[in-house]
C-alpha cells in the first residue's frame, strides 16, 4: 500500500514539475511569441515606421534620425459618434471631412497624421479620448546632409530605391517595425484593456547594423551652406590628403527626400549628383601639363613672350589678356599665376601629347576611381585616344583643359590630394565600415591602397606655383593667408553649348590647404559660374577659413 502511494505521488509530482516547467517558459521564453500569434488572429496593425539603421559620420554623428517626428493616431473606436470632434479635428489637421468621417464609422483601424509641436499642443488642450500621438525620428528632412550620396527610400514599403539606401538595403533593414494595432474579439469589438496598443519587436531578434562614411559633418555642413547661401547649381567635394577619405561631398541644387516626385521634371535637375558627374575643366587641366614636363625636366623654367594669343596653322588660341595685347614675358611662375593659355600651349607642343596622356593616367583621369568598387555610381570623365592628337591644333586644344577633356569634381579633388600629398595617390574613399549599435566595426567597407605617382620634388614645384596663384595671379580670392595660406588653381571651361546666346563656361577653383603642411584638397564646380576666380575662389576661401577656425 505504502509503495503504490509513493508510485502516485512520484507521478503526481512529476507532472506539476512538467506543467510548472511549461508555465515558465510561457512566462519567460515563449511569452511574447505566443502573444503575437495569439493577438495576430484578431488584431489590424498599422506601421509607425520600419526601423533602419543609419548613416553615420566619420566621428559617430547620425546624417539619419536626427529629427523628432510627430504622429497623431486617430482612434474610430472612440470617436464615433462625436461628428463635432470629428470635423474639428478634420479642420486642424487638414482632413477632409466626408472621407474621414465614413472610414471612422467603416473600420477600426487607426488613423496616422504627421504633425508639428503646435499642433499637438492645440490638440491636446482639446482633452479628446479618441487621439493619442507618439514620438518618433524622421529619417530624412529637408536640412538631411549629403542627400545625393544617402539616396532615399520607397515611400510604400520604406524599402531603399536610391544612393546608399539601394545600396544597403539588406544590412539597414534589419526587420524590425513598429506598429499601432487595434485588438478586437470575435464580434469585432475592442477588447478591453487592450483596445488600440502599440507593438514593438524585440531589438534581440536582428541586431541594428549602421553604416560609417568617411564624411565629417561639421564639413558638410560648411560646404553645403556655402552653396545654398549663394543659390549656385554646382559641387563641391573636400578630400582627406593624407588619406585619400571624401570628408565632404556636396551637390546643388538638392531635394526633399520625402516628397522625391516633385522633382522627377525639375529643370534644375536636382537629382543629379553633380559631384560624380563629368565636366569639362579647362585650365585646371595645366597642373596635369605641370606634372608631365617636371617628370621629364625638373628644372624646367621656359621664358616666353606672350602677345596674347598664338597661332596654331589656321586657329588662334586667345589668352585672358588679348584684349590688353598680351601678358608680356612670363617664366613658369608667372604663367601659372596668369593662366598664360600660350605658355602651355606652347610648352605642351615642346612635350608632346604621350607624357600628358600618361601622366592623365597616373592621376585617374579618365577612369573610375575606387568609389565604383565601393559602389557607388560615378563617370568616368574623357581623356582624348593618342589617335585623336593628330595634329598641333589637338594638343594645344588638350593642353589648357578643352576640347575633349572632362573630369568630376571627385576626379579633380583627388588629383590636387596627390600633389598636396608629395605625389603619392590614395585610393579614394566614401564608405568606412558596417558598425553595430555599440560602434564596433562588423564589417570593413575601406578600398586601401596608394602609389607614388609623381617625385616629391615635382609635387613641391608645382605646389610651389600654385601658392604663387592665389598671392598674385588669378586665383587672389582664395587667399587665406590668415589661416595658413593655400595653393590652389583657377578653370574657366568653355563647353561649347550656349543659353540665349551666351557661352555656357563653367567655373572651377581646385586647391589645397594649410599651405605649409595640407590638410585637404577642395574641388569647387559651378555650373555656368563663368569665371572660376570670380565665382568659385572665394567659396574655397570661406570653406577652407571655416575648416581651420573649427580646428577640423
Amino acid at each position: 500500500m505504502l509503495r503504490r502511494i509513493r508510485i502516485i505521488l512520484f507521478v503526481f509530482l512529476a507532472i506539476f514539475s512538467c506543467l510548472l516547467t511549461r508555465l515558465c517558459y510561457i512566462q519567460t521564453v515563449g511569452g511574447g511569441l505566443l502573444s503575437k500569434e495569439a493577438s495576430a488572429q484578431r488584431v489590424n496593425n498599422v506601421r509607425i515606421e520600419s526601423v533602419r539603421g543609419d548613416f553615420l559620420d566619420k566621428n559617430g554623428i547620425k546624417f539619419t534620425g536626427r529629427t523628432q517626428k510627430i504622429t497623431a493616431v486617430l482612434k474610430p473606436a472612440l470617436l464615433r459618434d462625436q461628428s463635432q470632434v470629428i470635423n474639428q479635428l478634420c479642420a486642424i489637421l487638414g482632413l477632409e471631412p466626408e472621407k474621414t468621417m465614413e472610414e471612422i464609422q467603416r473600420k477600426n483601424t487607426p488613423i496616422l497624421v504627421e504633425i508639428d509641436q503646435e499642433t499637438k499642443a492645440l490638440i491636446t488642450s482639446m482633452n479628446i479620448d479618441g487621439v493619442s500621438f507618439v514620438n518618433s525620428l524622421s529619417r530624412y528632412n529637408t536640412d538631411t546632409k549629403a542627400k545625393h550620396l544617402l539616396g532615399y527610400l520607397n515611400k510604400v514599403d520604406n524599402v531603399g530605391i536610391n544612393g546608399l539606401e539601394k545600396l544597403f538595403e539588406k544590412t539597414l533593414n534589419y526587420g524590425k517595425e513598429d506598429s499601432i494595432a487595434v485588438i478586437t474579439d470575435g464580434s469585432n469589438d475592442l477588447l478591453t484593456g487592450l483596445g488600440y496598443r502599440i507593438i514593438k519587436e524585440d531589438d534581440k531578434k536582428n541586431s541594428k547594423l549602421d553604416i560609417k562614411l568617411t564624411l565629417d559633418y561639421h564639413i558638410q555642413d560648411i560646404i553645403e551652406k556655402a552653396l545654398d547661401s549663394r543659390n549656385l547649381t554646382g559641387a563641391i567635394v573636400v578630400e582627406n590628403v593624407k588619406t585619400g577619405d571624401i570628408v565632404g561631398i556636396c551637390s546643388k541644387p538638392d531635394f526633399d527626400p520625402n516628397d522625391i516626385e516633385k522633382y522627377l521634371s525639375n529643370n534644375k535637375r536636382p537629382l543629379f549628383n553633380r559631384a560624380v558627374a563629368q565636366y569639362n575643366i579647362g585650365s585646371v587641366f595645366k597642373l596635369v601639363d605641370l606634372a608631365a614636363i617636371f617628370e621629364q625636366q625638373p628644372d624646367y623654367n621656359m621664358v616666353f613672350s606672350c602677345p596674347g594669343y598664338i597661332q596654331i596653322a589656321d586657329t588662334e588660341f586667345k589668352c585672358s589678356s588679348y584684349e590688353t595685347g598680351g601678358h608680356g614675358t612670363v617664366d613658369i611662375n608667372t604663367a601659372l599665376a596668369k593662366s598664360c593659355n600660350a605658355y602651355f600651349i606652347n610648352m605642351s607642343l615642346d612635350l608632346g601629347a604621350d607624357p600628358i596622356l600618361n601622366m592623365c593616367k597616373k592621376f585617374g583621369l579618365g577612369e573610375n576611381t575606387t568609389l565604383t568598387k565601393q559602389g557607388i555610381g560615378e563617370a568616368r570623365g574623357i581623356i582624348p585616344a593618342k589617335a585623336d592628337l593628330q595634329n598641333p591644333g589637338d594638343i594645344a586644344n588638350m593642353s589648357i583643359g578643352q576640347g575633349q577633356i572632362m573630369a568630376t569634381p571627385v576626379q579633380i579633388a583627388d588629383m590636387v590630394a596627390t600633389i598636396a600629398n608629395g605625389g603619392i595617390k590614395n585610393n579614394v574613399n566614401l564608405l568606412d565600415s558596417v558598425v553595430n549599435s555599440s560602434g564596433n566595426k562588423v564589417r570593413d567597407l575601406r578600398e586601401t591602397s596608394q602609389e607614388r605617382v609623381i617625385s616629391k620634388a615635382s609635387a613641391d614645384r608645382i605646389m610651389a606655383l600654385m601658392e604663387g596663384v592665389i598671392s598674385e595671379g588669378t586665383g587672389k580670392k582664395a587667399n587665406m593667408d590668415g589661416y595658413g595660406g593655400a595653393g590652389g588653381k583657377t578653370g574657366s571651361a568653355e563647353t561649347g553649348q550656349y543659353i540665349d546666346g551666351e557661352k555656357i563656361i563653367q567655373a572651377w577653383f581646385a586647391g589645397y590647404f594649410p599651405a605649409g603642411s595640407p590638410k585637404y584638397s577642395v574641388a569647387i564646380f559651378i555650373e555656368d559660374g563663368r569665371s572660376g576666380g570670380e565665382a568659385a575662389a572665394p567659396i574655397f576661401a570661406e570653406i577652407g577659413s571655416e575648416i581651420m577656425k573649427l580646428g577640423l
